[in-house]
């Protein structure tokens, strides 16, 4: 299949594809990613609707203690290791880049707890760059139409932005992200219908 049929379906599929994750801010988008990693984007949106309701900037988060933001984070799982990253990457913020989540990808990657996916979510939906992030539904989607054979989501990364146009890198990660999320689940994928049934691996086996 060719890109453009990739696009064109996935247009259709979801025309209004947009970031699940409630955000105000561009930091508040990045400790919503963080906290994200093995959590659902639903319950990721409870916890930080009360989380920032008073600490909604670096300067806020700083003065509560790991402890303290470990109990109000404590459902999204993993809450030690995020904690510590929000905390770190907060105070990261503060001291080196003048309050201001960067913009550049290098320096977001300076962050604690920042690694690809989350840069590149944070530069495609607070910046509104070209960016494509690969995530756990991104990475399977990816696998089964044969559009990489990575496993590695950096790996899968490289190859789906050398297949897809620059302009259309950020808005297809959303629709890959809700095509995995709602169709093409890790376990019974909705197959029936799916415009991509004939080079889909799932049908194939």
């Amino acid at each position: 299949m060719e890109k453009e049929s990739f696009v064109a379906n996935f247009n259709l599929l979801f025309p209004d594809a947009v970031c699940e994750l409630n955000y105000k801010t561009p930091y508040q988008l990045l400790v919503a990613v963080i906290l994200s990693a093995q959590c659902t984007d639903k319950r990721v949106n409870i916890v930080t609707n009360d989380l920032f309701m008073n600490f909604d900037t670096p300067e806020k988060m700083l003065t509560l203690s790991q402890q303290e933001l470990e109990k109000k984070i404590h459902s999204c799982g993993f809450f030690r290791n995020k904690a510590k990253s929000i905390l770190s990457a907060s105070e990261d913020i503060l001291n080196k880049f003048g309050g201001e989540v960067p913009y550049n990808f290098d320096d977001l990657l300076s962050l604690r707890g920042v690694g690809r996916k989350t840069a590149n979510v944070v530069i495609s939906e607070a910046f509104k760059g070209d960016a494509f992030a690969v995530d756990t539904h991104v990475l399977r989607v990816s696998n089964r139409l044969g559009l990489t054979s990575q496993t590695n989501p950096d790996k899968a990364e490289i190859d789906l932005k050398n297949f897809f146009d620059k302009k259309d890198w950020s808005r297809l990660h959303y629709q890959m992200v809700l095509f995995g999320r709602y169709k093409c689940k890790a376990i019974k994928p909705d197959c029936l219908g799916c415009p991509f049934y004939s080079v889909c691996k799932v049908n194939k086996k």
